[in-house]
């Protein structure tokens, strides 16, 4: 029996047309309709049509966008190298809003173990080629000065993004010393996201 190989869809965001690829029970892409990057990691084998994972993420979306937090989030199965994985398993740690820096990420994964060096730039890499944008949410993530740097959707995207959960873009641009605001110190402590001082 053939494989079914990956189906997209799209998906019309107010911040523009989305596609959406998934394989199975997993989705594997979804990419603002212009961006950097854009299907990368999609085979050139695939093909319009339909499946459950899909649907699970039109709703998911459709949520997001109305300002809600869903409480629960489609089955992820982003393609990359072992370091690009690493980095964007702790993209998906970063609570609705808070941001990080590059800094930051790459010293987690020296205290993780998942690099042997502090390597913020090749971090930028793999935040910049996160394939599942918003559900990985890469648009998180700020310069150590608290720069709103590059988003593969475009910075306005990344501006309204941020907007929409609660973070005031202006607010950013003061140095940060641990590479993370917060929004709730508790809940900063509790999920592993060190304070600002």
């Amino acid at each position: 029996m053939k494989a079914m190989g990956q189906i997209i869809t799209h998906y019309s965001s107010p911040l523009g047309a989305i596609t959406l690829a998934g394989e199975s029970e997993f989705l594997t892409g979804l990419w603002f309709d212009g961006q950097k990057h854009f299907a990368e990691t999609l085979p050139l084998e695939h093909r319009e049509g339909a499946l459950p994972v899909l649907e699970k993420t039109k709703q998911w979306l459709k949520l997001y966008f109305q300002g809600e937090t869903p409480g629960w989030m489609p089955p992820l199965r982003p393609s990359g190298s072992p370091f690009r994985l690493a980095v964007w398993e702790v993209l998906r740690k970063i609570p609705r809003g808070q941001v990080v820096s590059y800094g930051w990420i790459a010293e987690e994964l020296v205290r993780r173990g998942e690099c042997a060096t502090n390597a913020p730039r090749a971090v930028g890499g793999a935040v910049g080629h996160n394939p599942i944008s918003i559900l990985i949410p890469c648009h998180r993530v700020v310069g150590g000065n608290g720069r709103l740097t590059g988003y593969a959707g475009g910075i306005d995207r990344k501006i309204r993004l941020l907007s929409l959960e609660g973070i005031r873009p202006e607010t950013l641009h003061s140095p940060m010393r641990t590479g993370c605001y917060y929004r709730s110190t508790m809940e900063s402590r509790e999920r592993g996201v060190p304070e600002r001082r």
